[in-house]
């Protein structure tokens, strides 16, 4: 592993450089049904974690993050699959936040030893949130008769074709408040003492990364190279790990014969579809923050 490591280094930088892995955590927080997108999830980003740390002689992993949150569960994932790597390979983790780490985003950088934010990056967003859009006007004023048939009287709950019912939204708002539970623990044990006692500091607000370090929500001020360096020496090195892709990000496998090019031709179709909605859902996270 140390001879693969060896050959990412230009031979000008070998030698007692210290390397520190670098993984890159950019985008929405969401598993992708379409081969068009690439957004953060355990699946698109366990073989760069797991790449990061599997090199015995760097001291470090450093994680860059730019995420305004999105699936808790996925952000909860990645958290773990890192702190379980940082315990098992006894390496300490550096999160360096980018323009934001926020919601789900700023879940994963707890899973760091210490927090590093840009001064004027975005952090905190400590809360839960579910959105979505009510159709049922619209569906009669255009004719359409709405039928559903269940077996189980909350298999409809929330149906966006049917009027918000009050024991759906207590329902949904129950479910908010035990993951928010489950957040403000993670943050409370990964955090400890360093927070600040403030009582905005677990209502969704979210701050600047100067406000951030008063508030403890981070360790300090600074970039990735700058404070890697200051720590293991000005010969440190970063090397950044990259996945494996294929045609649009992902391999796809096309059936033979003219059913299977018929049913390529729907599935691109179709990605290109679902691309859009969920490029809409992750455009409305960054808006949150006003990027």
């Amino acid at each position: 592993m140390r001879r693969l490591f060896s050959r990412l280094i230009p031979k000008r930088l070998r030698g007692d450089a210290v390397i520190i892995p670098v993984v890159r955590l950019a985008g929405a927080i969401m598993p992708s049904s379409s081969p068009l997108r690439q957004n953060l999830s355990l699946a698109t980003t366990a073989g760069v974690i797991e790449k990061a740390f599997s090199f015995s002689e760097a001291p470090a992993v450093a994680f860059s993050i730019n995420s305004p949150g999105g699936a808790p569960v996925q952000s909860r994932l990645i958290y773990k699959r890192i702190r379980d790597l940082a315990v098992e390979k006894d390496k300490k983790v550096f999160m360096f936040v980018e323009d934001v780490a926020a919601s789900g985003g700023y879940m994963i950088a707890l899973a760091g030893d210490e927090i590093i934010a840009d001064p004027s990056s975005v952090v905190g967003s400590i809360g839960v949130i579910s959105s979505g859009f009510g159709f049922q006007e619209m569906i009669k004023k255009i004719g359409v008769e709405r039928r559903v048939h269940t077996a189980g009287q909350n298999k409809a709950i929330l149906d966006p074709f049917q009027p918000e019912k009050k024991e759906d939204v207590e329902r949904l708002k129950a479910l908010q408040l035990a993951m928010h539970d489950i957040f403000i623990g993670m943050v409370k044990e990964r955090r400890g003492a360093k927070l600040a006692d403030d009582p905005d500091l677990f209502t969704g607000a979210f701050w600047i990364g100067e406000r951030g370090l008063e508030l403890g929500l981070v360790d300090g001020l600074g970039d990735m190279r700058s404070t890697l360096k200051e720590r293991y020496g000005k010969k440190t090195r970063l090397a950044l790990i990259t996945p494996a892709r294929g045609l649009f990000g992902r391999k796809l496998s096309v059936s033979s014969g003219l059913a299977g090019q018929a049913d390529f031709g729907v599935a691109i179709a179709g990605g290109a579809a679902t691309g859009l909605m969920e490029a809409a859902e992750e455009q409305a996270l960054w808006q949150r923050f006003g990027l």
